[in-house]
């Protein structure tokens, strides 16, 4: 008997963990971080429902934190399997582990040293050492090559669009092919390729992030460059919170745009955020995983002033002079931005903007829905700046792009699982799937175990 259960990224669209069960053999696709909600967040620090040692093989579809961000502590907690990613997730997932357990070390030591946590000691999730051994258990697979998995099951990856590296994952086990969508990018991007379609499944797993909502048809470089020249001219900063592994290189290619047509030729833009410059390095290793020209690429990179220590990023925090600064983390959870944030959400002359989904309970959801003060590192700020959302620029494929990939499907599948969503947002995905292409659709709950 083949059976699904959704341990994470269910009702949320943080900590995805799916378990595929056949027998003796477990596979668990995705391990992610829950992020936002303060009763989410606490459910990292519990005792996976299944035991990690029992757990055969990981099967990740992209490096995104609230996909991968969980597995330093699966092998900490006994997974002795091997991790299959595709080479570039393979290289994007290691900085962004490590990058995780150097920042909730450094943000425990913190909190210990200014006495706001309520633990006594806090204490990191996991350790630098912890993600170190998750690396090591990473077993990179090439797209569109089959590669056996523990059981006599067998994985195959196909582009997702999304982010460098992000992969659909095809899992043939127990006599089913189980389809996995991870987290879908947009059609018609300038930076990534297109989500591949994939021909054939018994079920699919699909996210819905945007399940209920279509991308506005603006041009979003035109958008960009429509918030940022109103901020400068008021005499303003931009802090673009943003995910330093796709959405900050995106950033980057947009701003270059804008001055190749002439405008902001005179505002200075800040990349501050270690992990993202190290990321900006891969495109050029991959350079067939993206539609950028190296040329134009490089140029756009040499626009961009890098800020590489802590002391650096504290004199840009104290810098008054119009600029745009663009920083981790997207959902403004944790890193530098959080301090940028803290130095100019008091001025009403400055504008925080979001580019991409902000999962509920973030600080970056807080502020859309209006919130006048925030708290940051054991303070309240007060938020005077604009605060202005740029969906367009989301890396997420919204409604109608989330049914095309579903149309490529040859024949029907005889199950959908709808995940890593909000509930409104995967319930009108899953009435839209049922109306328009006849197909039997369910949102799974967390901890509800479905027969294949």
């Amino acid at each position: 008997m083949l059976t699904f259960t959704s341990h994470g990224g269910a009702g949320t669209v943080t900590g995805s963990r799916h378990l595929l069960t056949h027998g003796d053999t477990r596979v668990l696709v995705d391990c992610g971080l829950f992020q936002g909600l303060k009763n989410l967040r606490e459910l990292n620090w519990r005792p996976l429902p299944v035991a990690p040692p029992t757990i055969d093989a990981v099967v990740l579809t992209h490096a995104h934190l609230d996909h991968s961000g969980y597995l330093p502590r699966l092998v900490r907690d006994g997974f002795a399997g091997k991790v299959h990613l595709t080479p570039a997730t393979g290289d994007v997932a290691a900085l962004i582990l490590r990058d995780s357990a150097f920042l909730q070390e450094r943000e425990a030591e913190f909190a210990n040293r200014k006495g706001f946590s309520k633990h006594h000691p806090a204490l990191p999730l996991y350790a630098s050492g912890d993600a170190e051994r998750a690396i090591a258990a990473f077993a990179p697979a090439p797209l569109h090559r089959t590669v056996a998995l523990p059981g006599g099951a067998t994985l195959t990856f196909r582009r997702a669009g999304h982010m460098l590296g992000a992969a659909t994952a095809r899992i043939d086990i127990g006599g089913r092919t189980v389809v996995f969508s991870g987290d879908l990018g947009r059609y018609g991007d300038t930076v990534m390729h297109d989500p591949e379609p994939v021909p054939d499944a018994d079920a699919v797993v699909i996210e819905s992030t945007y399940g209920d909502r279509r991308h506005a048809p603006a041009d979003p470089v035109e958008a960009l460059g429509a918030v940022i020249e109103r901020t400068v001219q008021r005499g303003g900063t931009v802090v673009i919170p943003a995910f330093a592994v796709g959405r900050a290189q995106s950033l980057i290619h947009h701003l270059w745009q804008l001055r190749q047509a002439g405008r902001l030729r005179n505002v200075p833009v800040y990349l501050d955020s270690p992990m993202a410059g190290s990321a900006t390095l891969l495109l050029h290793r991959y350079d067939d995983e993206h539609r950028l020209d190296r040329r134009d690429y490089e140029a756009a990179c040499a626009a961009v002033t890098y800020v590489r220590d802590v002391g650096e990023s504290t004199a840009l925090s104290a810098n008054r002079y119009p600029k745009v600064i663009i920083s981790a983390s997207g959902m403004a959870t944790g890193g530098r931005v959080l301090h940028h944030i803290a130095a100019f959400a008091p001025d009403h002359r400055n504008t925080l903007l979001f580019s991409g989904f902000q999962a509920a309970g973030t600080r970056g959801r807080k502020l859309l829905d209006g919130a006048r003060e925030v708290r940051l590192h054991g303070r309240w700020v007060p938020v005077a700046a604009e605060v202005a959302e740029l969906p367009m620029l989301s890396a997420h494929a919204d409604s109608d792009e989330l049914m095309r990939w579903l149309s490529g499907f040859r024949r029907p599948p005889r199950q959908v699982f709808i995940v890593h969503g909000e509930p409104a947002a995967s319930e009108a995905l899953r009435e839209r799937i049922g109306r328009e292409l006849g197909w039997p659709a369910t949102v799974p709950l967390q901890g509800q175990t479905f027969v294949l």
